[in-house]
C-alpha cells in the first residue's frame, strides 16, 4: 500500500485536474450555448433557400455553371475541425474520415487530391503531406462571420467554374446535440439537382421573372455561400458540445477517482496508527517483563 505522502500528493493532484475540468466544462458550456443558438437560427435560412432553388425546377433543363457534372479528375476536399483540442473524438473522426477519402480517391488512376483546411488540428495533420494543403483558414474559428466564409466559397466556386477542380467534398462534424455528432462527406460542387417526387411536388403556380435561369445563378451562390456559413457554425457548436461532454466526463472520473484515493488515504491512516498502536503495547510489555 502507498505511504500517506504519496497519496496526499497524488489527492492534491488529482483534485487540481478536477478544478480545472470543472472550469473548462463552465465555459465551454458558455460557448456551445452561444454556437447552439447561431446555428439554429441559421439553419432556417438555409433550409429556405435549398428550398427556393428545388421549386425551380432542375428537371426542366434549367442549370448554372455549378451543376456541370465532369468527370472527376482533380478533386478538392474542404476539412473543417477545431483550433484545440481535449473534445474527445471531435477532431480524430473527422482527419480518420478525410484520410480515408484521400487513399479512396488516390487509388483512382490520375486523380489529383488537394484540401482547404479550416482548423489547426487538421491543418498540422494533412501538413505533413507536402503539397496536399492550398490554402488554410484557421483563424476563421475564432471569429467567424458571413463575409469571410463567402469569400472563401466564392473562390471554390470560381475554380470550379475555371476546371481547376472537377468535384468539390466537405467532411465536417455536423452539430446533432450535446452529446453526440454527425460525421459528414457532403458534395458541394457539382450541384446536385433535386429530384422532386409527386408527393413533394408543391401546387405554387409561381411565375419567374426575369426567368428561371437568371434566377437560378443568382440563387446558388447565395445557396452555397450559405451551405458552407453553416457547415462553420456546425462544426463549432458540435465542437463546443463535445468539449464540454469531455470535459464533464473527465470532472466524474477525477471524482470518482479521488472518493478511491480518500479511501485509500483512510486505510492507510489507519494501518499506521494500528503499528504506532502495536509498537508502543509490545514496547510496554517488553518494560514490564
Amino acid at each position: 500500500m502507498a505511504n500517506l505522502k504519496e497519496v496526499r500528493t497524488r489527492i492534491a493532484s488529482v483534485s487540481s485536474t478536477q478544478q480545472i475540468t470543472s472550469a473548462m466544462k463552465m465555459v465551454s458550456a458558455a460557448k456551445f450555448r452561444r454556437a447552439q443558438n447561431a446555428i439554429i437560427g441559421m439553419r432556417p435560412y438555409s433550409a429556405q433557400l435549398d428550398e427556393i432553388v428545388a421549386d425551380i425546377n432542375v428537371e426542366d433543363g434549367v442549370s448554372t455553371p455549378y451543376h456541370v457534372v465532369r468527370k472527376a479528375d482533380k478533386v478538392l476536399l474542404v476539412v473543417v475541425t477545431s483550433n484545440k483540442g481535449l473534445c474527445g473524438a471531435f477532431n480524430s473522426n473527422v482527419i480518420k474520415l478525410a484520410s480515408s477519402r484521400i487513399a479512396e480517391l488516390r487509388q483512382q488512376p490520375a486523380t489529383q487530391v488537394q484540401l482547404i483546411t479550416i482548423g489547426k488540428r487538421c491543418t498540422e495533420f494533412f501538413g505533413k503531406q507536402k503539397g496536399l494543403i492550398v490554402a488554410s483558414y484557421d483563424d476563421l474559428l475564432d471569429t467567424p462571420s458571413f463575409d469571410a466564409v463567402a469569400d472563401i466559397a466564392d473562390g471554390i466556386m470560381q475554380n470550379f467554374c475555371d476546371k481547376v477542380y472537377d468535384r468539390v467534398e466537405v467532411i465536417y462534424n455536423q452539430f446533432k446535440n450535446s452529446l453526440s455528432q454527425i460525421l459528414c462527406d457532403d458534395q458541394f460542387l457539382p450541384v446536385k439537382p433535386v429530384a422532386r417526387t409527386a408527393d413533394s411536388r408543391t401546387s405554387n403556380d409561381y411565375i419567374f421573372e426575369p426567368g428561371k435561369e437568371e434566377i437560378l445563378r443568382q440563387m446558388v451562390p447565395l445557396m452555397l455561400r450559405s451551405y458552407l456559413y453553416r457547415v462553420v457554425l456546425d462544426s463549432l457548436a458540435a465542437e463546443h458540445g463535445a468539449r464540454m461532454t469531455a470535459m464533464q466526463k473527465a470532472t466524474d472520473n477525477a471524482t470518482e477517482l479521488l472518493k478511491d484515493l480518500k479511501l485509500s488515504y483512510n486505510k492507510a491512516r489507519q494501518a499506521a496508527i494500528t503499528n504506532e498502536i502495536i509498537e508502543i503495547v509490545s514496547g510496554s510489555e517488553a518494560l514490564k517483563s
